[in-house]
């Protein structure tokens, strides 16, 4: 793998503004660029690239990312394509895997992890037709040998090293590094895949980056997934969009299955728009390679508590990604039921009604923040709206905010003001200093939101995480929320190197992260901001001087309700001086 310091030394170099401007006419608007988005087809330009962030957004289609990113949505590159392409036209040289590949110059390392992989895969094909067991399992799983076909199936023998037959050259680090081959304990080399069912992973591009494999009787785990490696990351690829990109293009719709086999058996009844997540939740990332075949994405997800965990992740994943020209839709199947048992007892005429009866964005975030409520008591609405506000910060189209801020006033029975106010609808802007009569504002910013300031900020301006090393530390180091978790992540990956990431770098390192739709979220929100580096640091003092005092009130309170000792009046005493000079400091924005 790259290591990411030299990444993020790549994109310190690169101009973002160069690499996008190579493909878009871009024209200067304030302090960023905009321009006509390469992604989807529109006539006013929604397409903002940032010199300052190194980032790129469209607020149109939701694409956003680094000069990486860019490549990579553009001309479908591979990840360690990109980096390359970036840094030959940078003049640098990327460092080479630590595995030593010998002395042959490895000028091309994705595409030779990529022809690896296609050996293997041609090789898994030939052995499933010498291989009864595998094809009565398919068989018995109601798939034709023309389904099995498309979708280029194998089998891997049960044999320690099975691979030799075909790399002639066992010893081959590509066969590690492309996950195919394990090196075990004093050298010991043997197949990753052994007695298994494959099902070849392609890109967009129809190259083969990695492999699914099932068991075909018993044995675990069930399910075995390549490694992440130069060519494969999960949460980028689609199982079965290669082969499913056409009909959503011609049927107007994606369907987001569970499984490989949802997958297949659903094209083979029909429904060749399907595709699936590759053994992780879906991210944005994947959300949006979708949106840009279609204006319609359905998630159809077992009945069972992990389809409704699925589905509850893919809602989190979309929020950020969707906006008032995308639709995305959500259907649990019957509790017991997936699409290939549906399929089989009812046929596909079943499994289309249920896609009818598919529940829009709006109504099933909905019904995911009620569910296991009683809205009738005023502490779960409470909760609910709790729980309703990260998700919402997320969604970077104004009307569809406003919307769902509608359809929770009216669920939690709050006037829509009240919502809105809570949840920080409006867009942020920088409070005054001064209020009109010359007192100091004194903004009356709940924890959440103070924690919200410091995580966007953080996000939008890398340089400040080594400046409030301390602070940051002190509050969130030991913190267990969500949010805690995520400022204390951004943190680290800001001040991993030696130098400063601009907040596209910082995405980008980023992007593996289970947070990572969330990061991207946030930061884009900030391109839309009038905002500058004095300002953000003022942001930060001014949210943690609140932090601090709310921990000092705290303290003071809970020591006035002990017995007064000599101790605890002292610590009263130097409790209050440190009330009296928070205080005097500028606070956070009230609105986020």
């Amino acid at each position: 793998m790259i290591p990411q310091g030299f990444i993020q030394d790549l994109l310190a170099r690169v101009d973002i503004v160069d690499v996008v401007g190579r493909h878009v006419r871009l024209k200067k608007a304030g302090q960023n660029y905009v321009g006509l988005c390469p992604f989807h087809s529109e006539k006013n330009p929604s397409f903002t690239v940032s010199p300052g962030k190194q980032f790129f957004h469209c607020f149109g289609c939701g694409a956003h990312g680094s000069a990486v990113g860019f490549l990579m949505d553009l001309r479908g590159l591979p990840y360690i394509e990109a980096i390359r392409e970036l840094a030959q036209e940078s003049g640098l040289k990327v460092p080479e895997s630590s595995v030593d590949i010998g002395d042959q110059p490895k000028t091309n390392a994705a595409n030779s992890l990529v022809e690896v992989l296609q050996r293997a895969a041609e090789f898994y094909r030939r052995k499933l037709k010498a291989a009864p067991a595998a094809i009565e399992y398919l068989k018995g799983r109601g798939l034709t040998g023309t389904t099995a076909a498309r979708y280029g199936l194998g089998f891997a023998p049960d044999a320690w090293q099975a691979l030799r037959e075909v790399f002639a050259d066992y010893e081959d680090p590509r066969l590690v590094e492309a996950g195919l081959v394990l090196a075990g304990e004093e050298g010991k080399r043997y197949d990753r895949f052994r007695g298994r069912v494959m099902f070849p992973i392609r890109n967009r591009r129809g190259a083969v980056i990695g492999f699914g494999a099932r068991v075909i009787e018993s044995g675990e785990p069930k399910y075995l997934n390549s490694p992440e490696t130069p060519v494969f990351r999960k949460g980028q690829e689609l199982y079965g969009l290669f082969e499913a990109q056409e009909s959503i293009r011609r049927k107007e719709r994606a369907i987001v299955c569970e499984g490989y086999m949802d997958v297949i058996q659903l094209a083979q009844a029909g429904f060749e728009e399907s595709a699936a997540a590759l053994g992780t939740a879906i991210t944005s990332h994947q959300v949006s390679n979708l949106f840009r075949l279609t204006d319609h994405v359905i998630f159809a997800f077992d009945g069972d508590a992990a389809g409704r965990k699925a589905a509850r992740r893919a809602l989190e994943a979309t929020l950020p990604i969707v906006n008032e020209s995308k639709r995305a839709s959500f259907v649990l199947l019957p509790e017991s039921e997936d699409p290939d048992s549906l399929i089989k007892a009812h046929g596909a005429a079943a499994f289309e009604d249920e896609l009818s009866r598919a529940l829009p964005l709006s109504r099933w975030l909905v019904r995911v923040l009620s569910e296991g409520r009683d809205l009738d008591r005023a502490e779960d609405r409470a909760a609910l709206l709790a729980e309703a506000k990260p998700m919402l910060e997320t969604v970077n189209a104004g009307a569809l905010r406003l919307q769902l801020l509608l359809e929770l006033a009216k669920v939690s029975g709050t006037p829509a003001a009240d919502v809105e106010s809570y949840v920080g609808a409006k867009p942020w802007r920088r409070l005054p200093t001064e209020r009109h009569g010359g007192e100091p504002a004194r903004g009356r910013a709940p924890v959440d939101e103070l924690r919200s300031v410091i995580l966007k900020r953080l996000l939008a301006f890398p340089v400040l995480a080594r400046e409030f090393n301390a602070p940051i530390a002190d509050h969130f180091l030991d913190g267990t929320e969500s949010v805690d978790l995520q400022i204390v992540e951004t943190w680290r990956a800001a001040t991993a190197g030696a130098g400063t990431p601009s907040s596209g770098a910082l995405v980008e390192a980023l992007a593996g992260s289970e947070s990572a739709g969330t990061f991207a979220a946030l930061a884009t929100q900030s391109l839309a901001l009038d905002d500058d580096l004095e300002g953000a640091r003022a942001d930060l003092s001014g949210a943690f001087a609140k932090l601090d005092l709310r921990r000092t009130q705290h303290e003071l309170a809970s020591l006035a309700q002990m017995p007064p000792t000599s101790e605890r009046l002292e610590r009263m005493r130097e409790l209050a001086e440190r009330q009296a000079r928070l205080k005097e400091k500028p606070v956070a924005p009230d609105s986020v």
